[in-house]
């Protein structure tokens, strides 16, 4: 099942193996993709969809070092290249939006840009920087009203943008801790407004963008991640975290959009997502449904016949792999990936890795 085509709503993919989002921090200059990107989502083009590294939507977004930016005609030109170069071998991409909140350093954001998360409390850990290493995260101011509406139409605006770049769609980030799940995780939400205390609250920044994209260019062109139980990023479980997912992706599935992608981290030591939420949220989204975490062929094939997902998602097995799908299909021996070089700049450990011969 893995290797047959699939309509994703108005799409239609190759196949059911799907290229999950990885940052590879590449985007040099001015967070603006090139052609080295190009080069390397080409390369994986063979992939029946491909969700590109989480993208910035806003300045303020852009806490990781040369990670890439959607909201200027730059980065519309850069993604261009990527979009056509896909679109050139005959694959299929969307853009991961992904604000990263308070998961951020001053020192890697453009002047003018700040630090926010929905309250000021910092993020544990620290943060890369290119120009003083590694740093503790900056302390985020907490988002006003004023900034939760502005948010929300950058990220309106970030996938009209996307559009115009060429791509088939978004993925709304609302995983991994980043600003999105900032707002749904009760670790991380200390808002005493309509946008935190109750689940419905923290919930509600979460559907108004999903909703302000999905009105900016239809929601069939609209994906979202989510990773109940991830523990990235200060998140980490919670009291009624079933029920809050459960009640969200009902809401998104009203909006219809284009897929509900669900990621369980336990492959990286995260607890696992309980198999009746991931069965609970399948049923409660009427669309495409993404699996990930951790599959290989045998794992996916599995899901598939199962009736678990519609897609797989996978992630370092096509940063090492770039013919993947044609490697699993002839049950060939996988690249084995080189963690040294998954964020550094140039092309070593991103367009270099060996391809089969015939």
């Amino acid at each position: 099942m893995l290797f047959e085509p699939f309509p994703l709503r108005t799409i239609e993919l190759d196949n059911r193996a799907v290229m999950s989002p990885l940052t590879r921090s590449r985007a040099i200059g001015n967070n603006t993709p090139n052609s080295l990107m190009a080069t390397y989502y080409a390369q994986r083009a063979t992939a029946g969809l491909i969700i590109t590294e989480g993208t910035s939507p806003s300045p303020n977004g852009l806490g990781y070092a040369r990670i890439p930016g959607l909201f200027n005609d730059a980065h519309v030109q850069g993604w261009k290249l990527v979009t056509d170069a896909v679109h050139a071998k005959g694959g299929k991409i969307v853009v991961q939006l992904m604000h990263t909140g308070r998961v951020s350093h001053q020192e890697n954001l453009p002047a003018g840009a700040q630090v926010l998360g929905p309250s000021s409390e910092t993020c544990p850990g620290e943060m890369w920087t290119d120009s003083m290493g590694s740093l503790p995260h900056t302390a985020p101011r907490a988002m006003t009203e004023a900034d939760i509406t502005a948010a929300i139409g950058e990220y309106a605006t970030a996938a009209r943008l996307a559009i115009e770049a060429g791509f088939d769609g978004i993925e709304l980030h609302a995983a991994n801790g980043y600003l999105l799940e900032q707002f749904l995780n009760a670790n991380v939400n200390r808002r005493t407004d309509g946008y935190g205390v109750t689940a419905e609250g923290r919930n509600r920044f979460v559907l108004e963008v999903a909703r302000a994209a999905a009105a900016e260019i239809g929601a069939q062109r609209v994906g979202i991640r989510l990773s109940p139980y991830g523990v990235f990023n200060g998140t980490g479980g919670y009291e009624g975290v079933d029920e809050q997912y459960l009640a969200l992706v009902k809401a998104l599935s009203e909006l219809g959009l284009m897929y509900v992608h669900v990621l369980d981290h336990s492959a990286l030591g995260a607890p696992p997502v309980p198999e009746q939420l991931k069965s609970g949220l399948r049923a409660a989204f009427n669309g495409p449904f993404i699996l990930a975490g951790g599959f290989d062929k045998a794992g996916a094939q599995q899901a598939l016949k199962d009736g678990r997902a519609d897609l797989i998602a996978m992630g370092r097995a096509f940063l090492a792999n770039p013919d993947l799908v044609e490697r699993l299909r002839n049950n060939q021996p996988l690249n084995a990936p080189d963690p040294s070089t998954f964020y550094t700049p140039g092309a070593q450990g991103y367009t270099d890795y060996p391809v089969l011969t015939a």
